[in-house]
């Protein structure tokens, strides 16, 4: 193990594994970061950072040529993958920073690359430069790829709001969440699991909490069937 990592750090600075384990702890600092959403709206042992980006992770891997097969502009599913564990990795150092918090996109920005910096200071060059690359490829949202990722970031979030709802039968309470991602989710297969997870939450909703609408369907249904 020892003459591996020697070789990784042939091209930089450090002769041992300590830069690797470095970084390792700045990644296992992000199971320690709690979402600052679900804190400030009262969420019981919400999600972490790591947590968040973990099932990215893995929605992206399910992003394989089959699933692609209709798109016509297919993505590199382990470029997605990648992006999506690394996206939010500055946190470990800047916190979970949120549009409430009173600070600028731009300050946000420089503060979340200056922590990339730091957080791969201590890597080969070569890593460092892809973990840099695939961060500055998310926030700069242009390619097709970063724009999955980012639709990925948004549906994540309402599928944890629609899990927290259920599991402290809060139904309707952090309805802020969904509102936020309305119209903004622009992959047609994100997208699509959007509509469907909206669908499933509408109908729970209305079993707990029946609207005037529902009702009267509910009753001309009723009438329906007793006619019949």
């Amino acid at each position: 193990i020892e003459g591996t990592c020697k070789l990784l750090f042939m091209e930089g600075k450090e002769s041992s594994c300590s830069g690797l384990l470095r970084f390792m702890q700045f990644c296992g600092d992000l199971k320690r970061v709690k979402r600052t959403g679900w804190v400030n709206r009262g969420v019981r042992d919400a999600e972490s950072v790591s947590d968040h980006m973990y099932r990215m992770a893995v929605m992206a891997m399910l992003f394989t040529p089959d699933l692609q097969s209709s798109e016509k502009r297919q993505v590199n599913r382990e470029h997605c993958i990648k992006m999506a564990l690394v996206h939010d990795l500055a946190e470990c150092i800047v916190g979970d920073i949120t549009p409430y918090d009173g600070i600028s996109k731009e300050e946000k920005n420089r503060r979340e690359a200056q922590a990339i910096q730091q957080i791969t200071s201590s890597l080969p060059k070569s890593i460092a430069n892809e973990v840099t690359s695939l961060w500055e490829e998310y926030e700069a949202g242009l390619s097709a790829e970063a724009g999955l990722v980012k639709d990925l970031d948004k549906f994540e979030m309402i599928l944890q709001a629609y899990e927290y709802e259920k599991a402290e039968e809060r139904p309707g309470e952090l309805q802020e969440f969904f509102e936020s991602t309305a119209g903004r989710i622009k992959h047609p297969i994100v997208n699509g699991w959007s509509e469907e997870l909206l669908a499933l939450r509408h109908r729970e909703n209305s079993e707990v909490h029946p609207t005037d609408e529902d009702r009267s369907q509910e009753s001309s249904a009723a009438k329906k069937q007793r006619q019949e």
